[in-house]
């Protein structure tokens, strides 16, 4: 894996936000355009009842120059 200063965790167990994950991060990469994110981790998990779905981003500040 790459070096990286940083980590932002997306999780949940409903299934509207599950849906809308990707928009979310999407939401948040747009935000913090001086992050580069160098690795992520896809999780989920599941019991009688619920679906949980993770999804980890490591980052590091973007160079300048």
């Amino acid at each position: 894996m790459t070096s990286f200063t940083g980590v932002k965790v997306f999780s949940t167990t409903l299934a509207r936000d599950r849906d809308a994950m990707g928009e979310t991060i999407t939401r948040w990469l747009a935000g913090n355009p001086e992050l580069e994110v160098v690795s992520h981790e896809v999780r989920q998990s599941s019991d009688k009842e619920f679906h949980c779905l993770t999804i980890t981003l490591f980052y590091r500040e973007r160079k300048k120059g």
